[in-house]
Protein backbone atom coordinates (compact mmCIF):
# COMPACT_ATOMS: atom_id res chain seq x y z
CA UNK A 1 0.00 0.00 0.00
CA UNK A 2 1.14 3.16 -0.66
CA UNK A 3 1.38 6.29 1.39
CA UNK A 4 1.75 8.73 -1.00
CA UNK A 5 -0.26 11.99 -0.44
CA UNK A 6 -3.07 11.52 -3.50
CA UNK A 7 -3.20 14.57 -6.50
CA UNK A 8 -6.14 15.30 -8.50
CA UNK A 9 -5.60 16.93 -11.67
CA UNK A 10 -8.70 19.23 -12.75
CA UNK A 11 -9.09 21.11 -15.88
CA UNK A 12 -8.12 24.77 -16.46
CA UNK A 13 -9.47 25.84 -19.44
CA UNK A 14 -8.47 28.76 -20.97
CA UNK A 15 -7.49 29.27 -25.17
CA UNK A 16 -4.55 28.84 -26.65
CA UNK A 17 -2.36 30.83 -28.79
CA UNK A 18 -2.08 30.81 -32.48
CA UNK A 19 1.33 30.18 -32.48
CA UNK A 20 0.35 26.31 -30.95
CA UNK A 21 0.80 23.23 -33.09
CA UNK A 22 -2.50 21.47 -34.38
CA UNK A 23 -0.66 18.63 -33.72
CA UNK A 24 -2.66 16.82 -30.51
CA UNK A 25 -3.23 13.46 -29.08
CA UNK A 26 -7.36 12.94 -29.49
CA UNK A 27 -8.37 9.21 -31.03
CA UNK A 28 -12.01 8.47 -31.74
CA UNK A 29 -12.18 4.86 -32.88
CA UNK A 30 -15.20 2.26 -32.87
CA UNK A 31 -13.57 0.62 -29.79
CA UNK A 32 -12.15 3.15 -28.14
CA UNK A 33 -11.83 7.48 -27.88
CA UNK A 34 -8.66 9.69 -25.88
CA UNK A 35 -9.71 12.93 -24.89
CA UNK A 36 -6.52 14.37 -23.89
CA UNK A 37 -6.31 17.04 -21.22
CA UNK A 38 -5.42 19.90 -24.29
CA UNK A 39 -8.43 19.15 -25.77
CA UNK A 40 -10.92 20.88 -22.58
CA UNK A 41 -11.10 24.43 -23.46
CA UNK A 42 -13.21 27.26 -22.78
CA UNK A 43 -14.44 27.06 -26.13
CA UNK A 44 -15.55 23.16 -25.41
CA UNK A 45 -17.92 23.85 -22.02
CA UNK A 46 -21.41 23.29 -21.59
CA UNK A 47 -24.15 25.46 -19.66
CA UNK A 48 -26.35 22.98 -17.83
CA UNK A 49 -30.23 23.80 -16.57
CA UNK A 50 -30.72 25.06 -12.84
CA UNK A 51 -26.96 25.69 -12.39
CA UNK A 52 -25.98 28.53 -11.31
CA UNK A 53 -21.82 29.97 -11.36
CA UNK A 54 -21.19 26.31 -12.81
CA UNK A 55 -19.78 24.97 -16.43
CA UNK A 56 -19.15 21.48 -17.35
CA UNK A 57 -17.07 19.27 -19.66
CA UNK A 58 -19.08 16.56 -21.19
CA UNK A 59 -16.51 14.26 -21.60
CA UNK A 60 -18.82 11.07 -22.31
CA UNK A 61 -22.44 10.44 -22.84
CA UNK A 62 -24.82 7.34 -24.47
CA UNK A 63 -23.92 8.13 -28.14
CA UNK A 64 -24.34 5.66 -31.44
CA UNK A 65 -20.46 4.28 -31.64
CA UNK A 66 -19.66 5.74 -27.66
CA UNK A 67 -20.67 5.13 -24.83
CA UNK A 68 -23.65 3.15 -24.21
CA UNK A 69 -24.08 2.68 -20.16
CA UNK A 70 -22.65 6.19 -18.95
CA UNK A 71 -22.40 9.98 -18.89
CA UNK A 72 -19.27 11.47 -17.49
CA UNK A 73 -19.16 14.89 -16.39
CA UNK A 74 -16.05 17.73 -15.03
CA UNK A 75 -18.19 20.11 -13.15
CA UNK A 76 -16.78 23.34 -12.45
CA UNK A 77 -18.68 25.79 -10.09
CA UNK A 78 -17.72 28.76 -8.70
CA UNK A 79 -18.32 29.68 -5.18
CA UNK A 80 -21.59 30.66 -4.21
CA UNK A 81 -22.27 28.63 -7.32
CA UNK A 82 -24.59 25.01 -7.37
CA UNK A 83 -28.27 23.92 -8.14
CA UNK A 84 -31.09 23.20 -5.73
CA UNK A 85 -32.52 20.94 -8.54
CA UNK A 86 -29.24 19.24 -10.40
CA UNK A 87 -30.53 15.92 -11.61
CA UNK A 88 -33.54 15.94 -14.44
CA UNK A 89 -33.54 12.48 -14.36
CA UNK A 90 -35.08 10.65 -11.86
CA UNK A 91 -34.28 7.34 -12.48
CA UNK A 92 -30.30 8.21 -12.63
CA UNK A 93 -28.03 7.72 -9.89
CA UNK A 94 -25.00 9.42 -9.69
CA UNK A 95 -21.41 9.61 -8.61
CA UNK A 96 -19.61 12.57 -7.56
CA UNK A 97 -15.54 12.75 -7.28
CA UNK A 98 -13.95 16.12 -5.83
CA UNK A 99 -10.70 16.79 -7.55
CA UNK A 100 -10.30 20.73 -6.18
CA UNK A 101 -11.83 23.09 -3.84
CA UNK A 102 -14.91 21.60 -1.83
CA UNK A 103 -18.77 21.30 -2.80
CA UNK A 104 -21.43 20.79 0.36
CA UNK A 105 -23.90 18.10 -1.07
CA UNK A 106 -27.32 18.53 0.84
CA UNK A 107 -30.01 15.18 1.18
CA UNK A 108 -32.07 14.61 3.44
CA UNK A 109 -31.92 17.49 5.24
CA UNK A 110 -27.79 17.22 6.18
CA UNK A 111 -25.38 18.99 4.45
CA UNK A 112 -21.58 17.13 3.43
CA UNK A 113 -18.78 18.89 2.91
CA UNK A 114 -16.86 17.17 0.50
CA UNK A 115 -13.30 18.29 -0.43
CA UNK A 116 -10.57 16.81 -2.80
CA UNK A 117 -11.21 12.58 -2.84
CA UNK A 118 -14.62 13.35 -1.59
CA UNK A 119 -16.81 10.63 -3.33
CA UNK A 120 -20.65 10.25 -2.78
CA UNK A 121 -23.02 7.71 -4.31
CA UNK A 122 -26.54 8.89 -4.97
CA UNK A 123 -29.35 6.68 -5.86
CA UNK A 124 -32.21 7.45 -8.43
CA UNK A 125 -34.74 9.76 -6.98
CA UNK A 126 -32.70 11.04 -3.93
CA UNK A 127 -33.89 14.67 -4.44
CA UNK A 128 -30.03 15.99 -3.55
CA UNK A 129 -28.59 19.57 -4.43
CA UNK A 130 -24.93 20.86 -4.65
CA UNK A 131 -23.63 24.48 -3.67
CA UNK A 132 -20.06 25.47 -3.26
CA UNK A 133 -19.90 27.48 0.30
CA UNK A 134 -15.94 27.92 0.00
CA UNK A 135 -13.58 30.73 -1.57
CA UNK A 136 -12.15 28.98 -4.88
CA UNK A 137 -13.72 27.03 -7.04
CA UNK A 138 -15.21 23.53 -6.73
CA UNK A 139 -14.01 20.64 -9.34
CA UNK A 140 -15.28 17.58 -9.57
CA UNK A 141 -16.79 14.26 -11.69
CA UNK A 142 -20.06 13.84 -11.81
CA UNK A 143 -20.96 10.25 -13.96
CA UNK A 144 -24.46 9.17 -14.32
CA UNK A 145 -26.14 6.53 -15.22
CA UNK A 146 -29.58 4.92 -15.57
CA UNK A 147 -30.03 2.38 -12.47
CA UNK A 148 -31.41 -0.83 -13.57
CA UNK A 149 -33.28 -2.12 -11.03
CA UNK A 150 -34.18 -5.74 -10.06
CA UNK A 151 -37.12 -7.25 -8.75
CA UNK A 152 -36.48 -8.28 -4.87
CA UNK A 153 -33.00 -6.12 -4.63
CA UNK A 154 -32.87 -2.97 -2.44
CA UNK A 155 -31.23 -0.10 -4.15
CA UNK A 156 -28.57 0.87 -2.45
CA UNK A 157 -28.42 4.31 -0.03
CA UNK A 158 -26.71 6.95 -0.38
CA UNK A 159 -22.84 6.80 0.58
CA UNK A 160 -20.20 9.65 1.42
CA UNK A 161 -16.72 9.17 1.75
CA UNK A 162 -13.20 10.31 1.08
CA UNK A 163 -10.35 8.38 -0.64
CA UNK A 164 -8.06 8.56 2.51
CA UNK A 165 -10.53 6.42 4.85
CA UNK A 166 -10.36 3.92 2.14
CA UNK A 167 -7.47 1.17 2.13
CA UNK A 168 -6.54 0.32 -1.23
CA UNK A 169 -6.56 -3.46 -2.06
CA UNK A 170 -3.73 -4.88 -3.68
CA UNK A 171 -4.40 -7.07 -6.90
CA UNK A 172 -3.04 -10.48 -6.76
CA UNK A 173 0.58 -11.20 -6.97
CA UNK A 174 1.78 -7.73 -6.96
CA UNK A 175 2.99 -7.01 -3.93
CA UNK A 176 0.55 -3.59 -3.92
CA UNK A 177 2.32 -2.38 -7.08
CA UNK A 178 -1.25 -2.37 -8.40
CA UNK A 179 -4.15 -1.39 -6.19
CA UNK A 180 -7.40 -0.66 -6.55
CA UNK A 181 -9.43 1.73 -4.27
CA UNK A 182 -13.10 0.93 -4.24
CA UNK A 183 -15.64 3.02 -2.20
CA UNK A 184 -18.48 0.06 -2.40
CA UNK A 185 -18.34 -3.51 -1.99
CA UNK A 186 -18.23 -5.40 -4.76
CA UNK A 187 -20.49 -8.32 -3.93
CA UNK A 188 -23.12 -5.80 -2.93
CA UNK A 189 -25.23 -6.98 -5.73
CA UNK A 190 -27.66 -3.61 -6.06
CA UNK A 191 -24.57 -1.45 -7.23
CA UNK A 192 -25.06 -1.67 -11.09
CA UNK A 193 -21.81 0.52 -11.30
CA UNK A 194 -18.62 0.35 -9.66
CA UNK A 195 -16.53 3.89 -9.82
CA UNK A 196 -12.71 2.91 -8.48
CA UNK A 197 -9.30 4.67 -8.01
CA UNK A 198 -6.48 2.28 -9.62
CA UNK A 199 -2.81 3.07 -8.81
CA UNK A 200 0.26 1.94 -10.60
CA UNK A 201 3.37 2.38 -8.99
CA UNK A 202 6.35 3.41 -11.41
CA UNK A 203 7.21 0.61 -13.49
CA UNK A 204 3.22 -1.87 -12.84
CA UNK A 205 1.57 -3.40 -15.68
CA UNK A 206 -1.34 -4.86 -16.18
CA UNK A 207 0.31 -8.27 -17.53
CA UNK A 208 -2.45 -9.23 -19.80
CA UNK A 209 -4.36 -8.02 -22.35
CA UNK A 210 -7.86 -7.72 -20.52
CA UNK A 211 -10.69 -8.18 -22.92
CA UNK A 212 -14.33 -8.06 -20.88
CA UNK A 213 -18.02 -7.45 -21.03
CA UNK A 214 -17.75 -3.89 -18.95
CA UNK A 215 -17.62 -0.71 -20.47
CA UNK A 216 -14.96 1.91 -19.01
CA UNK A 217 -14.59 5.40 -18.20
CA UNK A 218 -10.53 5.93 -17.55
CA UNK A 219 -9.91 9.65 -16.00
CA UNK A 220 -6.38 9.96 -15.32
CA UNK A 221 -5.66 11.69 -11.91
CA UNK A 222 -1.79 11.43 -11.65
CA UNK A 223 0.88 10.62 -13.95
CA UNK A 224 1.72 9.28 -17.07
CA UNK A 225 1.87 6.03 -18.64
CA UNK A 226 1.57 3.82 -21.84
CA UNK A 227 -1.84 2.01 -21.94
CA UNK A 228 -3.09 -0.50 -24.75
CA UNK A 229 -5.96 0.34 -26.57
CA UNK A 230 -7.59 -2.45 -28.28
CA UNK A 231 -4.55 -2.59 -31.29
CA UNK A 232 -2.58 0.68 -30.40
CA UNK A 233 -0.37 1.57 -27.68
CA UNK A 234 -1.21 5.13 -26.68
CA UNK A 235 0.75 7.63 -24.31
CA UNK A 236 -1.34 9.41 -21.26
CA UNK A 237 -1.02 11.22 -18.41
CA UNK A 238 -2.80 13.66 -15.87
CA UNK A 239 -6.10 14.66 -17.02
CA UNK A 240 -6.57 12.82 -19.97
CA UNK A 241 -9.98 10.31 -20.48
CA UNK A 242 -10.16 7.68 -22.36
CA UNK A 243 -13.26 5.49 -23.43
CA UNK A 244 -12.87 1.81 -23.38
CA UNK A 245 -15.82 -0.02 -25.39
CA UNK A 246 -17.08 -3.28 -24.15
CA UNK A 247 -14.41 -6.10 -24.74
CA UNK A 248 -11.96 -3.36 -26.22
CA UNK A 249 -8.31 -5.26 -25.48
CA UNK A 250 -6.71 -3.18 -23.16
CA UNK A 251 -3.06 -3.33 -20.76
CA UNK A 252 -1.10 -1.21 -19.12
CA UNK A 253 2.63 -0.02 -18.54
CA UNK A 254 3.14 2.74 -16.25
CA UNK A 255 6.17 3.87 -17.39
CA UNK A 256 6.74 7.16 -15.97
CA UNK A 257 8.82 8.75 -12.80
CA UNK A 258 5.62 8.68 -10.91
CA UNK A 259 2.44 6.96 -9.69
CA UNK A 260 -0.15 6.50 -12.28
CA UNK A 261 -3.92 7.05 -11.07
CA UNK A 262 -7.41 7.11 -12.40
CA UNK A 263 -10.97 7.04 -11.81
CA UNK A 264 -12.54 3.99 -13.28
CA UNK A 265 -15.93 3.47 -14.22
CA UNK A 266 -17.13 0.27 -15.07
CA UNK A 267 -20.97 -1.37 -15.36
CA UNK A 268 -21.51 -4.25 -12.99
CA UNK A 269 -23.46 -6.95 -11.76
CA UNK A 270 -26.49 -6.95 -14.29
CA UNK A 271 -27.60 -9.49 -17.14
CA UNK A 272 -27.05 -8.57 -20.72
CA UNK A 273 -29.53 -6.93 -22.38
CA UNK A 274 -31.04 -9.02 -24.82
CA UNK A 275 -32.93 -5.85 -26.30
CA UNK A 276 -31.63 -3.16 -28.47
CA UNK A 277 -31.11 0.11 -25.68
CA UNK A 278 -34.16 1.66 -27.82
CA UNK A 279 -36.66 -0.86 -26.77
CA UNK A 280 -35.94 -0.88 -23.69
CA UNK A 281 -38.49 1.68 -22.18
CA UNK A 282 -41.06 -0.03 -24.15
Amino acid sequence: MTTNIPTYYSPRGGHPPQTELLTGRAVFTEAYAVIPSGVMRDIVTSNLPFWNGTRAWIIARPLTGFAETFSQYIMEVQPGGGSDKPEPDSSAEGVLFVTEGELTVKLDGKGHRMGPGGYAFLPPASGWSAVNEGAVPARFHWIRKAYEKVEGVPVPEALFINERDVAPTSMPGTAGRWATTRFVDPDDIGHDMHVNIVTFEPGAVIPFTETHVMEHGLYVLEGKAVYRLNRDWVEVEAGDFMWLRAFCPQACYAGGPGRFRYLLYKDVNRHASLRPAWQLSR
